[in-house]
């Protein structure tokens, strides 16, 4: 199945767009190869509030997220994930707002650092970010006017989650699932294994609407999400066929494989790849000695 990214996108920096009933959608001025147009925060409600993703720390975005919530009181802050460009507002809005923070937890990576490891992605983690209330799976969240449940997505990050708007189909997606690119999953701030496990789960429900956090909506989540999994699982069996070919580290995979893509993006590319192959290493489908490690050298199994 091929996979379709839509990357039309007008950001409409400094003001709020509706993007559904009772839905505005804010998005930050911080463009780059990693976020697309900026982050999008979402406004939920119609006199009491929910604020979903408040976004990096940025004066002119904290202005528009006020301007946009126009003096009604905000009850809650939901954030997906602890990365920089999505936590750090969360203080100074509940600041101004009073609101209590909710999340699935504090940032921490997927798996333990190895000996000698060094994680690329630190400075991306908002480590300072600490929730009043810490999210369960499948936790409601009642509002007035709207309810909104949790659903655990680690992959991305190990404490990623998505919320859903009960009743009418949308799901909040976050960096899980997104229209514009692939979501970026670098050990060991994120896993494979558990990425596909969470894009299993939401390919098991059947919401209309994915509202991301970064880019347009998911107008087609099933078939988008189809393409998805079959995208991963093409990367996979690339990785496989390069090593079988003779390729033995990650800066040749990436070579091969992503040639095509911006240079800019190739540390990223790299570290998707180490992601996929421990995952392979795992299932006992690629070897390595020791623990797989972006510097490793990679071979066929048995």
């Amino acid at each position: 199945m091929a996979l379709e990214f839509d990357t039309s996108f007008d950001p409409a920096y400094g003001r709020a767009v509706m993007v559904a009933p009772d839905v505005l959608r804010i998005t930050a001025g911080n463009p780059s190869p990693f976020t697309f147009q900026g982050t999008n925060s979402y406004v939920v409600g119609r006199e009491t509030l929910a604020v979903i993703d408040p976004g990096p720390e940025d004066d002119a975005h904290l202005e528009t997220l006020l301007t946009a919530i126009a003096g009604r009181p905000v009850s809650h802050i939901f954030v997906s994930h602890t990365h920089r460009d999505h936590s750090p507002l969360a203080a100074r809005l509940k600041e101004h707002t009073g609101a209590p923070t909710l999340a699935e937890g504090p940032h921490r990576p997927a798996r333990p650092l190895r000996i000698g490891e060094v994680n690329p992605l630190d400075a991306s983690a908002d480590l300072t970010f600490a929730p009043d209330i810490m999210l369960a799976d499948n936790a409601l969240t009642e509002g007035e006017g709207w309810a909104i449940r949790t659903v655990l997505t680690p992959g991305h990050t190990a404490n990623h989650a998505v919320f859903a708007l009960e009743g009418n189909g949308i799901l909040f997606s976050a960096d899980h699932v997104m229209a514009w690119s692939t979501s970026i999953v670098a050990p060991p701030d994120g896993a494979m294994a558990d990425y596909m496990g969470s894009l299993d789960r939401l390919l098991a429900r059947d919401d209309r609407l994915l509202l991301p956090g970064h880019g347009g909506p998911v107008t087609a989540p099933q078939r988008f999400m189809r393409g998805l999994k079959t995208h991963r699982k093409m990367r996979e069996r690339a990785i496989v066929e390069r090593i079988r070919a003779g390729d033995r580290t990650i800066r040749e995979m990436v070579a091969a494989i992503y040639r095509d893509t911006d240079p800019r993006l190739h540390g990223a590319a790299g570290l998707s790849v180490l992601a996929h192959l421990e995952d392979l290493v795992a299932r006992g489908l690629i070897a390595t000695e020791g623990d797989p490690a972006i510097d490793g050298i990679f071979s066929p199994a048995g």
